[in-house]
């Protein structure tokens, strides 16, 4: 089943570009409301909505009976954590930014992936990468240079810009603390306890705080957000079972061509010089990222191949 799956590299690349149009959904109705509702409530409807395409797709899987068993729910609360954290600070940013910045920071998060799973996961990290990643967090910085001395006005706050930094670093503590538990977990176990942690903690940090009462004319945009989320998640995990990440991850970048299509016409938002200029170059060094890691996966593979004794003879 996962041979002939792998066969399918198109399938793999279209799911990953649809992914994108989902989380873009996502966002643009995070970024709606945003200006009505503490960013902790919205992250509470993002997370338990988003439980009902993920429930449907392990359903359909036929694993409902195994997903929720673990041994680990200490290592699914440290990454809930890392993720709800990420999840405030980013809604926080959509609320000061134009959609586009705020992507275009978000693509940090890979670069700073590389550098917590050199501390904390001990893996080797080589020259190439590590050039990789100075350059693409000093593109982080040209952003952030349009921000230096901004008022706080809408969508031009440079409070957003360090949101949204935030947002990119936990964002990657997560993705580290996923990447742990998915030597041991499988992706559905993952994705359920992450809605579910969440959810349940930003409603109790919500609830007594600034729980504001949703008005009827807001619940479809704010359940939207979390049926929009769900379905990218599901659509972003089965992406990788049809084609080779290397082939697969770089699609993540076409989401900037979304962010800067809704911003335009949606909220009036027109790309600054330096939000260009600084998100080209933290593509460019996550698509080289992404480009060593391919030959590094080509390389073990080689050497794995060399080990395995042959038989002779019959």
């Amino acid at each position: 089943m996962e041979t002939s799956a792998r066969g399918q590299p198109l399938l793999g690349v279209l799911l990953k570009v649809i992914s994108t149009i989902a989380f873009t959904a996502m966002a643009t109705l995070i970024k709606y409301v945003s200006d009505r509702y503490p960013a902790g409530e919205v992250a509470f409807f993002r997370s338990a909505f988003a439980l009902i395409p993920v429930l449907v797709w392990v359903g359909y899987k036929g694993l409902l009976t195994t997903v929720f068993v673990t041994p680990r729910i200490g290592g699914h609360l440290l990454r809930s954590v890392a993720g709800a954290t990420s999840m405030f600070f980013g809604f926080s940013a959509l609320a000061r930014l134009p959609l586009s910045d705020a992507t275009a920071i978000g693509y940090a998060s890979p670069l700073m992936t590389v550098v917590l799973a050199a501390f904390l996961l001990k893996e080797t990290i080589r020259v190439y990468r590590w050039t990789a990643v100075v350059i693409g967090l000093c593109g982080v910085l040209v952003i952030l240079s349009g921000y230096v001395g901004a008022s706080n006005e809408p969508d031009r706050s440079a409070i957003g810009a360090i949101f949204s930094l935030l947002a990119a670093f936990f964002g990657a503590l997560a993705a580290t603390q996923t990447r742990r538990l998915t030597w041991v977990e499988q992706p559905g176990t993952i994705v359920i306890y992450f809605s579910l942690f969440t959810a349940l903690f930003m409603l109790i940090t919500t609830l007594p705080f600034g729980w504001v009462m949703p008005h009827a004319e807001d619940w479809p945009f704010l359940i939207g957000c979390g049926v929009f989320g769900g379905i990218g998640q599901v659509l972003l995990t089965q992406s990788y079972r049809f084609g080779d990440a290397s082939l697969i991850a770089p699609f993540e970048y076409i989401s900037m061509v979304w962010a800067i299509i809704v911003g335009y016409f949606l909220f009036a938002n027109v790309p600054s010089g330096s939000m260009l200029l600084g998100s080209g170059i933290v593509i460019a060094s996550g698509l080289f990222v992404i480009y060593r890691e391919h030959r590094l996966g080509l390389r073990r593979e080689r050497e794995r191949a060399a080990k395995t004794p042959t038989v002779t003879g019959a």
